[in-house]
């Protein structure tokens, strides 16, 4: 049962896009955004950002005990860009995933995961890597989500929904062709949305 006084704790973990580098307003970016759906399904939310630019999966460690020593709810991470960019081993990050997304439900946290995006629809990967880029991409998000379901965290398929808009729509792509606009964002947490009103539902219960 929630605490009245403090409302749900809601948590961002993980890279740059929970972050929200790209954008140019705080409240274009995804805690805002989830924080405000969640509002309007009349949750009381208590937004906390511990996602780092730049991180991988090795960095989860240090922002799960921030999370868990401020008090957690629902913790959203969004993880894996990184590693795939610093050719972290498959197992090697999910297996740190796993171990993140543990600990937060051992902090009796709901956890919600955006594995790795589908680099290849980025404009600094050539045409011809894009096929290579895009299967390794997959691979390593089916890593993470087998490690993501063993540690009882919940995986929300944003890749599915969002790659395709990104690689037909460069308005989704902020200036440096890499991290999400504004409008790229919105496309993420309404990706994001349905597992994280689901688990508020389930943790407002």
């Amino acid at each position: 049962m929630l605490d009245v006084a403090t409302g749900m704790r809601l948590c961002l973990l993980g890279d740059s896009i929970a972050a929200g580098v790209g954008s140019t307003r705080r409240e274009d970016t995804l805690g805002p955004l989830l924080a405000t759906r969640l509002r309007a399904a009349g949750h009381h939310v208590d937004l906390r950002v511990h996602a780092v630019a730049g991180a991988r999966s090795a960095d989860l460690r240090s922002q799960v005990r921030a999370a868990v020593a401020g008090g957690i709810d629902i913790a959203v991470v969004v993880i894996g860009a990184n590693d795939l960019t610093r050719f972290v081993p498959a197992q090697v990050g999910a297996q740190q995933l796993h171990d993140a997304v543990a600990d937060l439900r051992a902090a009796g946290a709901e956890v919600v995961v955006a594995t790795a995006p589908d680099l290849s629809i980025v404009s600094h990967v050539p045409p011809a890597l894009r096929d290579v880029v895009s299967a390794v991409s997959r691979d390593y998000a089916s890593v993470q989500q087998q490690a993501v379901i063993r540690a009882g965290g919940v995986v929300a398929h944003v890749e599915r929904a969002v790659t395709p808009r990104f690689a037909s729509d460069p308005s989704l792509f902020a200036a440096d062709r890499f991290h999400p606009s504004a409008a790229g964002y919105r496309e993420i947490a309404t990706a994001l949305a349905p597992a994280v009103e689901s688990v508020a539902a389930r943790r407002s219960a």
